[in-house]
Parts: C-alpha cells; structure tokens; sequence
C-alpha cells in the first residue's frame, strides 16, 4: 500500500474528529452575551483538544514522510492511534460538559495518555521498517518530548481527583511542549535529499 493511502485516510478521520468537536458545541439561544458564559468551559476543553488534534496530525504528517512503503505493522498501529483520537469528542465533550470536574478529566488524561502509547507504537513501526538506518530513528534522537509527555499525562490523571485544575494544568503544558516547532524530522529530511 502506498503512504498516500494511510496519509489520506488519517488526513480523512482526523477531520471528521474535529468537525464531530465543533458540533458538540450547541448555539444558545438568546441573543445577549452573557448566555455564553455556561459555554465557557465547554469552549475551553474544545480548544485544548482542537490544539492536540492538530499537534498529532502534524507530527502524524512528518512522521510519515520519513517513510517509502507502509507495512502491515504500521497500518494497524496507525488504526490504534486513530482509535485514541476518536474518542476526544466524546471525552472533551463530557469534561467540559461537567466543568472539568474530577472523573471527566482523568478519563480526558487517560485518553491523552493512550493516545501518546499509540504514537510511540507507530514510531516503533517505522523506525523499525526502516531498518538500521532508520531516518526516522536519527531524526528524533532521545525524543524528550515523547518521554516526558506520558510521564506528564500519568501525574494529571493522578492528580485529577485532588485537584482537577492541576490536572488540566499537567494537560496544557504537555500542549505547549509540543506546540514549540519541533523540526527535527523536516532536518532529516533536508538533509536527506542533499
């Protein structure tokens, strides 16, 4: 199978994931602005998922350019990351629907968590595809991010039912790690095609 075909189906299913978000967002009805205020907290968990569903779709798509040819292994663990991803509707709907409290934001952390496994297996996949001269391998070095995000996810699901907002803190800076350009894959590349 071409990566064409795994990019274009992850590209497709990540983009029914954000449209499934949005529409959990209802419209209030009135007109005054003050009618958005319950809103807020539903709004907030919105964002925050919007900002990790971008984050895995663009590693998502730099990951897979390291790669020529797709195996077996690496098409099921692209459909177990896909899985994780589905259900941020259903957990950002439910925290924010709750107003972030204890149980909505563990289970968000769990699936947070479960999301990362499912990353870090399908890195595996194509390193190991890839051989002894995985780019891919070369292009992510230590990979303090991928490791230290889990460890972040596991003390926010911890700490979820002493303090939800400690929580949601441990969520967010796990965001803004991320959010930081990383580039080292596209060096990689770059320095692949020279």
């Amino acid at each position: 199978m071409s990566k064409g075909r795994v990019e274009a189906f992850s590209d497709g299913v990540i983009a029914i994931i954000i449209t499934i978000m949005v529409l959990e967002l209802k419209v209030p009805h009135g007109e005054r602005l003050g009618i958005l205020v319950p809103l807020f907290p539903r709004f907030l968990s919105y964002v925050l998922s919007f900002v990790y569903v971008g984050i895995y779709w663009n590693n998502h798509h730099h990951m897979l350019h390291t790669s020529h040819r797709v195996t077996g292994a690496m098409l099921w663990a692209n459909l177990h990351l896909l899985f994780w991803l589905s259900l941020f509707p259903f957990t950002t709907a439910w925290m924010g629907e709750n107003h972030f409290a204890a149980a909505p934001t563990a289970i968000y952390g769990v699936v947070l968590l479960m999301a990362a496994v499912a990353y870090w297996m399908l890195q595996q996949a194509i390193i190991s595809s890839q051989g002894t001269d995985s780019l891919l391998k070369k292009a992510i070095g230590r990979d303090w991010k991928g490791r230290l995000s889990p460890v972040l996810y596991l003390l926010g699901i911890a700490t979820a039912f002493l303090s939800p907002q400690i929580s949601q803190g441990l969520y967010v800076v796990v965001a803004f790690v991320w959010l930081i350009p990383d580039r080292r894959i596209e060096h990689a590349l770059v320095g692949k095609d020279t």
